[in-house]
């Protein structure tokens, strides 16, 4: 199983998302414009985190890291797809199917995680105001971040280096845009019992295990929430902990809708479209509602373009 024979290393074919018609043209007009809504929407919201220094707090330094995968997700599956419809190719080569898929499922994996301890992070401002500088440290928020980024990047390169040490056959034709795990698995020839219960764990993990440690902590959040007297304070709270809420339900529901599903019931256009999901759709949300419901990174918008004018 682990030997990469030349049967193996041969290129893969993607099927896409299109095909010559004139439906196909204005839906990749319309996804390559989504992708730059999202390149744009995370970079900036990455610039301005780093360029105002009333930003430097331990909520925005992990929102910065959520645009940075974010950022690095787009990157690493739309480029390929539209410079396959373009060039009229749909080739991709061995290693760089097993590049992309390593990068997609790490960054997908560390964005889990780091939503779930974002989560902690509101949970520890809202109920432990007077611990939180103690409680959410510099050194406890940059281990946050590491451990989010490592911990799924380990997962992936074990993951990748199993699925793709695995002998293909037949045709070698992805039906996908991209090469994601369930679409690879299906060109596989032999016993793949053990992996897939392993990926199933693997899924309980990075996606169940966060979605219980977001719900708990947003439990405690509301009974704190409800115990406030000040209606002012009671919105403040909801305002703070409604974005993070929008983001947790649109990224982890996607993800369960492609990976928690019984094989029974998945289809390919299915799968296609889970994944354009949370692929490029929620990293272009993401940074929207962010900032379009905060008020404190609307605000270094405004001091930065009022710098840039003044310079």
């Amino acid at each position: 199983m682990w030997g990469w024979n030349q049967t193996s290393l041969e290129d893969f074919i993607l099927q896409g998302l299109f095909d010559d018609s004139f439906f196909s043209l204005c839906l990749f007009l319309l996804i390559m414009l989504v992708f730059l809504t999202a390149v744009s929407g995370n970079s900036l919201t990455i610039l301005l985190i780093c360029a105002d220094p009333r930003l430097h707090t331990p909520m925005y330094f992990l929102l910065s890291q959520l645009s940075l995968m974010d950022l690095m997700h787009v990157s690493t599956t739309i480029p390929k797809m539209a410079t396959n419809y373009l060039s009229g190719k749909k080739s991709i080569s061995f290693v760089g199917c097993a590049t992309q898929h390593f990068m997609y499922l790490s960054l997908g994996g560390a964005a889990c995680v780091l939503l779930a301890l974002m989560s902690y992070d509101r949970y520890v401002a809202i109920c432990h105001p007077l611990r939180y500088t103690v409680l959410m440290s510099r050194s406890v928020v940059v281990m946050m971040a590491v451990m989010s980024w490592l911990s799924a990047s380990v997962n992936s390169l074990i993951l990748t280096s199993v699925l793709m040490s695995f002998p293909f056959c037949g045709s070698r034709i992805i039906h996908h845009f991209y090469c994601e795990l369930p679409a690879v698995l299906k060109l596989v020839c032999g016993d793949i019992t053990l992996y897939e219960t392993a990926v199933y764990i693997c899924s309980i993990v990075f996606l169940l295990l966060p979605i219980i440690l977001v719900s708990t902590s947003y439990g405690l959040i509301l009974h704190s929430v409800m115990q406030m007297r000040s209606a002012g304070s009671k919105r403040n709270a909801f305002a703070t902990c409604s974005s993070h809420l929008i983001v947790v339900s649109f990224y982890y529901g996607a993800s369960m809708f492609s990976y928690m599903r019984p094989k029974s019931q998945r289809t390919p256009l299915q799968d296609k479209v889970g994944s354009l999901f949370y692929s490029i759709i929620t990293p272009a949300l993401n940074p929207l509602i962010y900032t379009l419901r905060n008020k404190d990174v609307a605000k270094a918008l405004k001091r930065v373009l009022r710098r840039d004018i003044v310079a």
